[in-house]
């Protein structure tokens, strides 16, 4: 596969499968060709230019994609890369230098539910997306508090069918799932969750909570 997205140039390309090259060999990024990586990445631009944000949030930035890959394709975003584990975000600092993003994206090293009840985080962000960084209880949890009124939370979904974001569940979190427009060519599958109401002060709870005590169960066919 070879990308054919017009959002990015054949040399913009070439920077990130370079950038993205040096994650897998770092261990930070999963298998298959590099440009694949890319171009599910590529896919959620549709979704995220199409809810107009300004400031993005990188849930579980890890090995870059889809954070580094949307920071490129959306020049006119500023983003937060946020991970937990030192190596990473070394490599993500790096990385932002490698692609000239300057002042466009910030690396942060923290845990989720500690940068959520960072006051200069929490309620900041138009558009929060994650891409395998929980099960969507524990997404959910952590994504919510970065949200501010009326933003949205993108995740990508796996291929199978199932109720993996109830509403009463989410509800919890002053989230509610919607319908948004995709390119139906596109392989990724997305789930889109708005803040319909301010998360409550009491989320997200203590490290490691979130995914040890589920706020709900996802029904999964």
């Amino acid at each position: 596969m070879t990308s054919g997205h017009p959002v990015l140039s054949p040399v913009d390309i070439q920077r990130l499968s370079a950038v993205l090259d040096r994650s897998r060999a770092l261990g930070f990024l999963g298998p298959g060709p590099v440009v694949v990586h890319i171009d599910l990445a590529l896919d959620l631009v549709t979704t995220v230019s199409s809810l107009a944000p300004t400031t993005v949030l990188d849930l579980g930035s890890g090995g870059g994609v889809p954070g580094l890959v949307l920071a490129l394709a959306l020049p006119r975003v500023t983003f937060t890369l946020l991970d937990a584990a030192e190596r990473r975000t070394r490599f993500l600092a790096e990385a932002v230098v490698d692609l000239d993003l300057g002042t466009r994206a910030v690396v942060r090293c923290e845990r989720a539910e500690v940068a959520g009840r960072d006051p200069a985080l929490r309620h900041h962000f138009d558009v929060v997306v994650a891409r395998s960084f929980g099960p969507p209880a524990t997404t959910a949890e952590c994504a919510a508090p970065f949200l501010g009124p009326g933003g949205h939370l993108v995740v990508t979904e796996p291929p199978e069918d199932g109720s993996r974001w109830p509403a009463d569940g989410v509800a919890q979190l002053g989230l509610r799932q919607v319908d948004v427009d995709r390119d139906p060519h596109h392989e990724t599958n997305v789930a889109v969750l708005r803040a319909v109401e301010p998360c409550p002060e009491r989320f997200p709870r203590r490290n490691g909570v979130p995914a040890k005590r589920p706020l709900f169960v996802s029904r999964e066919t």
